[in-house]
């Protein structure tokens, strides 16, 4: 069993950054990806950011690419979402999700992700 737990949401102003994190216990393995998910009201769950281990390839959504940045704490088993520039259209409960032996093709698909968090909501609003 692999717990995940996210933090860092709250709400912010347009233009500002925020930090997620998910931290991973239990059984964490050597192969797998840790994915970042993004559900908005209304809205099917959507892909945002996602980091492998062991060789730390990430991928990201065309559209968030260059503003959200995904990275890793090996010595701490934590993910980051890194998130400049928000937009109220960034406004979304953001999840963090683990996939075991990823392959690139199923990298972007919810389906595939076993074990997921509770969430953190992230607002942006003026």
């Amino acid at each position: 069993q692999v717990q995940l737990v996210e933090s860092g949401g709250g709400l912010v102003q347009p233009g500002s950054s925020l930090r997620l994190s998910c931290a991973a216990s239990g059984r964490t393995g050597n192969s797998y990806a840790v994915a970042w998910f993004r559900q908005a009201p209304g809205k099917e769950r959507e892909f945002v950011a996602a980091i492998r281990r062991p060789n730390g390839a990430t991928y990201y959504a065309d559209s968030l690419k260059g503003r959200f940045t995904v990275s890793r704490d090996s010595a701490t088993n934590t993910v980051y979402l890194q998130m400049n520039g928000l937009k109220p259209e960034d406004t979304a409960i953001y999840y963090c999700a683990r996939q075991s032996n990823p392959i690139t093709s199923t990298i972007r698909n919810t389906d595939r992700y076993d074990y997921w968090g509770q969430g953190t909501q992230v607002t942006v609003s003026s």
